[in-house]
């Protein structure tokens, strides 16, 4: 059974990640970075959700030898000049929690129209295989801001959004329903429409050290 790791420790992305990959490679053996504990923070210094991506996966596959999947998502506010963006996860500072990262949300943009309120999330996935090839993909979720948290499901901004296409909280809906249109599952299925060349081409590469 191939391995690949997740670069990242957050349960949440891990769950949702293993089960939309298992779909339809049940082969993989997916870990996240908590199966590697030597591995410690790795930094977010880029300034796009394509380069933090890429620095996540490269700096994982280097320390694992591994096939490794990275992503960086977060919120887009356009009417907040595009915050959270790449710093949706410490939004609220350096001890931020999901919870501190909603309230600060909701409280800049106490006051605002509906039509000022237009949000989406955004995931790029990058994945890195040990012999320097590299897949970029990118998914978009529209919707708005809600004026108050609601639901009991997902995590990160969930309970604060709501679906442009059903009108629903992304918290309300179970992990099946929002697997099928969340930001991630769009970026994993771009991502996953050119698995087939790079997952390939990566065993033949691991097949011939082998023999030499």
């Amino acid at each position: 059974m191939t391995k690949i790791v997740l670069a990242t420790r957050n349960k949440g992305k891990i769950k949702e990640i293993k089960e939309l990959l298992n779909t339809l490679y049940p082969d993989l053996n997916v870990l996240g970075l908590d199966s590697f504990p030597h591995i410690g923070e790795i930094p977010e210094t880029g300034e796009t959700f394509e380069e933090n991506a890429l620095q996540k996966a490269r700096t994982v596959c280097q320390m694992t030898g591994l096939i490794s999947l990275a992503d960086d998502s977060g919120l887009v506010v356009p009417a907040l000049g595009g915050e959270p963006g790449v710093y949706s996860a410490r939004y609220s500072g350096p001890d931020a929690t999901d919870e501190k990262n909603n309230a600060r949300l909701l409280n800049k943009m106490r006051g605002f129209k509906d039509s000022e309120r237009y949000a989406y999330f955004v995931c790029v996935m990058a994945a890195c295989a040990p012999d320097g090839q590299t897949l970029i993909a990118r998914g978009k979720w529209e919707g708005q801001i809600a004026l108050q948290p609601e639901g009991e499901h997902g995590f990160g901004y969930d309970p604060v959004f709501i679906d442009k296409e059903s009108g629903r909280v992304a918290a309300e809906m179970t992990r099946e329903e929002k697997n099928k249109i969340s930001h991630r599952a769009r970026a994993l299925k771009e991502l996953l429409k050119k698995w087939k060349t790079f997952y390939t081409s990566t065993l033949k590469e691991e097949v011939e050290k082998l023999g030499r």
